[in-house]
């Protein structure tokens, strides 16, 4: 975990000005949990940017991913994260959750269901997947 956090700052630091960054309300409540201190660093680093509502066409497409059976009903906010991403039609899906999102047997399957719902699925991988070699020291 410690590793991903500074694999995480070191994407904002040599990163973050190569892209345009957006935040949904789901990112927002999951910032605002856990440690209090972390919590507040985490919701501080996301204030300012640009907030992706979640409306009825997300719910939508949750409901499509996870009665899909790919990603299982436990995870729906997983789902809805890719939903997100899907419905404003963002590039790039940035998650170091790699049990529901950023694994390669799972976007495989929600290719087709994203497909079939009229929607194109943005990029998932993880901060260190996209640093582009762009800090090489």
């Amino acid at each position: 975990m410690a590793g991903q956090q500074e694999i995480t700052r070191r994407w904002w630091s040599y990163q973050e000005n190569r892209y345009r960054l957006f935040v949904s309300e789901l990112v927002i409540e999951e910032a605002m949990k856990g440690d209090a201190d972390a919590a507040q660093k985490r919701t501080e680093a996301i204030a300012g940017l640009p907030l992706l509502e979640v409306d009825d066409d997300i719910v939508f497409l949750t409901n499509a991913l996870l009665e899909s059976g790919i990603i299982p009903s436990k995870a729906a906010v997983d789902a809805a994260h890719i939903a997100v991403g899907c419905r404003y039609a963002i590039d790039y899906l940035l998650t170091w959750n790699c049990k529901h999102i950023a694994n390669a047997e799972i976007i495989r399957g929600l290719s087709f269901v994203v497909s079939e719902a009229g929607y194109n699925l943005p990029v998932i991988c993880t901060p260190l997947e996209l640093m582009g070699g762009y800090d090489d020291d």
